[in-house]
Parts: structure tokens; C-alpha cells; sequence
């Protein structure tokens, strides 16, 4: 039966008749009202630990995840530590639009189609739970809905926090979504061999996804960034893969740093204050090869205002006459890996959040008892004395102290590197100094490789030095790369006021820095404001991909030394180590900037693509787009 309150609404919805009749012959329809209703049937009607599975044919009861009802949120669990993370290479296409990502046709030797008739017929015979949402938060005016069974509540709560939740009461009788996520985990096992599957399906004026599988990270959440994309790519604007931070100086200065990056690359910790050891110093870096470590003091720190997380709207309803990028945020929850807190009082500020909060919230991958207090640093384990890599909190705007609303003008834009140690006697492409200046043109290549670093812990698989793609979003995407390319090249020729900055995390040559450098560096660069460098303040580095380098770092009496600043100034790395780094740098850039020399190409792209093939200099990268430093 149907809750009577809501009977047959979906009537006159602008949604597909197929996807109607599903609605109309399943046993049970929910729509819930609040956020209240959908952490009960999370729970299975307020249940201390509830079990989520579901039937398969050939392998009869398979619980995939449970609920557990703590004091301070719910806690999901999965079974199979394969769940607790994203896999990158999940997102298919199920339509015969243009498109550079895999066909699932290609893959999988049947049409989608097929599939697609047995995903609705399948949730045909479940209880459903519908939740109309927003898309691309409350800046815009787009909309989505989601179809999941009843006992995937969770799943619903998260994307309801993420993107925020409508209520059927002030819905238009003909509510007509963008977008449409349709949930049905067993067809991970029943067609896909257990591997998280996301197909996107782009209908004329309808984009479909299709979620086979329960962890929200490819679909409620990166699911949604993609119809951001899709519909950035046909209106013309985009939306980058970054944090942005408003920065107080302690004598009330403001400088806004939007951070971008693969997975790993910081964004979450562009928002954090700086870890401080238990005597209030800061630990810049510890050497990998003497244990020699280096402290800094920071007696009174910046203050920081949040803005976006991981997805910032730039639409062209957001104009800067002076010429910066402005964004607003596009989610209203953020999905904060926790990895990094690992005992208490590593981040008071979010741990306290996360602990006392007023109302209650979504942890993912951590160990939670039902009635007690779900405690962060506490995370479930993969394997015996074993971590999952990924614990994550679905943390509500509204509980984080000093977040800004609405839209922010961009005085820099950084771009984040997970660095591996590099030595001498083992070159790698870790030879970033701890902070670098870059002109517009090597900036946006920086964005179109996107490297996204080893030892990542936010998905299944990320060994050595792989590529995410156009600025960093390429994974999420599902169109063409090249329009993405012109979108990014366009978008930064149009704000020539915001600067741009290169930061490294986890090693700077042979030093273990963690995310040091970008605090550090924020901290630096916001004493500056937006005072300009002079040229006689900066040295070209070594290798021309990395722009420029200060010659000194200053700040609050704390001098940075040369070695972090010029990594080739370490006895560990010397010129030899550097350049055989450099020569990795270089290939990787070759390999993945060949494939966006395409005749859609916009020409400035061209030449930006050739003077980097070509080893150009950073006088020629100026040229093709001029540096305002």
C-alpha cells in the first residue's frame, strides 16, 4: 500500500511513464517529509543496529551493510571492505550521446537498455522510497529525485544531507528533475561480479543514474557532481573540484584561496587549521632518512570562514567586474574524509563538531556502537590492526562554525599534489618546494593532467603517477574532455585578477611534511593579501612545469629554509635527483596532454599544449596568457 498522504503525487511529475508505472505497482511508496523520517527508516523503524541486504538469486541473503543508532548519528558499516572506498573507474554510459568515458555496451556486451528494464522491474517489487532533492544547492534551480528501496535509508539521508531535501509539500504539482538516481545494489552481484557500477543514462531532458551499489561516494555524491558537469558542458560553465577558504588575518585582513586537486590533494584539509604537536608548535617536516625534525612556532594563526568543500559552482549569473573567479558552494553537507584523525585532540574543532552535535549526523566506515558516542578517531578495520583508509563524516553546513554563504570572489587559486618522497638514489616526482607560483598558462595544465598521486586513500586503487584529468573532475565527467578543456582555458583567460599557486603534500623531497605546506603556505600567503610579488622576490624553479619560487619565505619570525623552498638544495636530492624527478614530470605531462590536441581544441590551448611539449619557458608560458604576479 501507499502512505495515503502522498497517494499517487507522482502523477503528474515530469518523469518517464515507464518510471511511473514502477512507482504505482510496487507494494509500499515512502516519501518522507523530513529529515527525522528518513534516519527511522534508515534505522528500520528506529532499530538499535539494523541489517541492510537484500536476496539473490543463487547466493540467497546477502547483507551488505548495517545501521548502527549511536548517541551522536548513525554509522554505516559495510561488508565487504571493497565498499568502503570509491572505485575510480566505476562510471559507465548507458546512451549513445557523445562521450569519451566507456560505453556500457563495450563493457558489459549487452545493452543498457536491457539492463535498464530490469533495474525498474526489480524496484517494481521492492517497498520504494522516493526523495525529491537539489542539484547544485540552493544558487541554482535544479533538481533531482531518487528512487531506492525503503531499507536504504541511509543512502537517502546522505544524499538528502549533501544536497539538500525537498519537501513534497512545496513541490510544483508537475515537479520536472534534471536528474533521476535510481538505487539497486543486488545488480552489483546479479551482472557485475560484486564491482561498484554507476551507468549514466543522458535522456533528452532527463539525466538518469543508475547506482549499483550502496557506498554514496559514486553516485549521491559524485553521481550528482556529473549531472553538475553534464550540464555545465552543454550551457557553457563548470564546476571545478575544490575547496575555497576565506583567510582573517590576525590584523582583519580577508584573502580568498580556492584549492583544487585530485582526490587527496587537500581540499578537505584546505579548510582545517593547522595541526599543532602537544607543546602548540606546528611540525613543518620530519627528515624520512635522519628523523631530523623541523618546528615552527605560530603564536596567533589566521581565522578561517569555509566557503565550499568539494564542488564550487563558477556560473555565468556570478560576475566579478574586477576580473576574479567567483564560485558558491554546490553541496549543502560535506563528505570529510577522516583518515587523519587518529586519536584525540588531532583537530578539536571537527572532533567537537562530530561529538557534540546538536543534531544527528552520518559517519561512515568507523566503529559505532549502538547508544554510545561514535568517536572519530576510532575507524573499522580492514584487516586485523588494519584501518579502513577512508572514514568519512556527512557534516551539514549549518553545524560548521564561521561557514560563509552565498558566493565569494577568488584572489588565488591553488592546486594540490600528493607528492611521494623523492631521493637521489630513488628519483621521483617528488621535488615540489613547498610553495609555487605559476603563470595562467602552465595553471591550467596543471588542471588538465591532474595528477593524482600514490598512496591515495580515498579510492580502491592508486598506485604511482596517474592522471584524474580535466581539472581534476574528469573522473565524474561524461562527456567530452576537450570541451571541459576549452571550458577550464576560457574561464581562466576571463579572470585575470585571480592568481595562481602550486602545493605539495606529504613529501617535499625527502622530507615527510604532511599538509603542512598548504597551511603554511595559506598562513603566508594571506599575510601578503593581494600584494603582488615583485620579479626580484621570486627565482624560476628549477624545472619550468613548477613556475616560480619565493626566495624567501618570512612570516611571524618563522624563516622557511632554502632546502623546502628549492628541493634540490637537499643533500638527499641534489641537481642529479632533481632532474631525474623533473624528467618524470615531463613524461607524464607528454603522455597526458597528447589527447587534447584535438581540432575542437580552442587555438590558444594549442600553443599552451606545444610550448609544453616543446620544453618551453616560463617567459614563453607568459606570453601566451600574461602573468600578474
Amino acid at each position: 500500500m501507499q502512505n495515503t498522504q502522498t497517494m499517487n503525487i507522482w502523477k503528474n511529475w515530469v518523469i518517464p511513464s515507464e518510471v511511473k508505472e514502477t512507482i504505482d505497482g510496487c507494494p509500499r511508496v515512502h516519501i518522507p517529509k523530513t529529515r527525522q523520517e528518513i534516519f527511522s527508516l534508515a534505522c528500520g523503524g528506529d532499530k538499535d543496529l539494523y541489517e541492510v541486504g537484500y536476496e539473490i538469486s543463487g547466493k540467497g541473503w546477502v547483507k551488505e551493510a548495517t545501521v548502527a543508532k549511536c548517541k551522536n548519528g548513525l554509522v554505516i558499516n559495510y561488508t565487504e571492505k571493497y565498499m568502503r572506498r570509491r572505485d575510480p573507474d566505476s562510471l559507465v554510459i548507458g546512451d549513445q550521446e557523445e562521450t569519451d568515458k566507456p560505453k556500457f555496451k563495450d563493457i558489459f556486451s549487452v545493452p543498457f537498455d536491457t539492463v535498464r528494464a530490469q533495474t525498474l522491474a526489480w524496484l517494481k517489487a521492492q517497498e520504494l522510497l522516493l526523495l525529491p532533492f537539489t542539484v547544485g544547492g540552493s544558487e541554482l534551480s535544479y533538481t533531482g529525485l531518487l528512487i531506492a528501496p525503503a531499507n536504504a535509508g541511509f543512502f537517502a539521508g546522505a544524499l538528502a544531507d549533501l544536497q539538500g531535501m525537498l519537501s513534497v509539500d512545496t513541490l510544483p504539482p508537475h515537479f520536472d528533475p534534471q536528474a533521476i538516481i535510481y538505487l539497486a545494489p543486488p545488480f552489483r552481484h546479479i551482472h557485475f561480479k560484486g564491482r561498484q557500477v554507476v551507468v549514466h543514462n543522458r535522456l533528452d531532458d532527463l539525466h538518469e543514474i543508475y547506482s549499483y551499489n550502496l557506498y554514496p561516494g559514486p553516485s549521491a555524491k559524485k553521481g550528482v557532481y556529473g549531472i553538475l558537469l553534464q550540464i555545465g558542458e552543454k550551457e557553457g560553465w563548470t564546476t571545478l573540484h575544490a575547496s575555497t577558504v576565506q583567510v582573517i588575518t590576525p590584523y582583519e585582513n580577508v584573502v580568498t584561496i580556492l584549492h583544487e586537486g585530485a582526490s587527496g590533494g587537500g581540499k578537505s584539509e584546505m579548510l582545517e587549521y593547522p595541526h599543532r604537536e602537544t607543546d602548540g608548535r606546528l611540525l613543518l617536516g620530519e627528515n624520512s632518512q635522519t628523523g631530523e625534525k623541523i618546528y615552527v612556532t605560530l603564536t596567533q594563526g589566521c581565522s578561517l570562514r569555509p566557503v565550499t568543500d568539494d564542488m564550487a559552482i563558477s556560473h555565468p549569473r556570478f560576475t566579478s567586474e574586477e576580473g576574479h573567479l567567483v564560485v558558491a558552494d554546490a553541496e549543502t553537507a560535506w563528505f570529510i574524509r577522516l583518515n587523519h584523525i587518529t586519536h584525540y585532540n588531532t583537530d578539536p574543532q571537527l572532533e567537537g563538531i562530530c561529538i557534540h552535535n546538536p543534531e544527528p549526523i552520518i559517519f561512515l566506515n568507523i566503529d559505532g556502537i549502538p547508544h554510545a558516542t561514535c568517536l572519530i578517531w576510532e575507524h573499522t578495520l580492514d584487516d586485523p590492526g588494519k584501518p579502513c583508509p577512508n572514514p568519512r563524516v556527512i557534516l551539514p553546513r549549518r553545524l560548521v562554525p564561521n561557514i560563509w554563504e552565498g558566493r565569494t570572489e577568488v584572489d588565488y587559486r591553488s592546486f594540490g599534489v600528493r607528492a611521494p618522497r623523492c631521493t637521489f638514489d630513488h628519483p621521483t616526482y617528488g621535488i615540489f618546494g613547498i610553495l609555487h607560483i605559476i603563470p595562467p598558462a602552465l595553471a591550467w595544465l596543471w588542471r588538465l593532467v591532474s595528477p593524482r598521486g600514490d598512496d591515495n586513500p580515498s579510492i580502491t586503487a592508486s598506485g604511482g603517477l596517474t592522471s584524474e584529468g580535466v581539472g581534476s573532475f574528469w573522473p565524474f565527467a561524461t562527456g567530452r574532455y576537450v570541451n571541459h578543456a576549452n571550458l577550464l582555458l576560457r574561464q581562466i583567460v576571463a579572470t585575470p585578477k585571480t592568481r595562481y599557486l602550486l602545493l605539495p603534500n606529504q613529501h617535499v623531497g625527502a622530507w615527510k611534511v604532511g599538509f603542512m605546506p598548504q597551511w603554511i603556505s595559506r598562513e603566508y600567503i594571506a599575510r601578503r593579501g593581494i600584494a603582488k610579488f615583485k620579479p626580484e622576490q621570486l627565482a624560476e624553479a628549477r624545472c619550468p612545469l613548477l613556475g616560480y619560487v619565493p626566495k624567501g619565505i618570512l612570516f611571524e619570525g618563522n624563516r622557511i629554509p632554502d632546502w623546502l623552498i628549492q628541493v634540490q638544495r637537499q643533500s638527499e636530492v641534489g641537481e642529479q635527483g632533481y632532474d631525474e624527478g623533473a624528467a618524470i614530470l615531463y613524461h607524464f605531462f607528454r603522455e597526458e596532454l597528447s589527447k587534447y590536441l584535438t581540432a575542437e581544441l580552442d587555438d590558444p590551448g594549442k600553443n599552451i599544449i606545444e610550448c609544453c611539449l616543446y620544453k618551453g619557458t616560463l617567459e614563453d608560458y607568459k606570453k601566451l596568457i600574461p602573468m600578474t604576479f
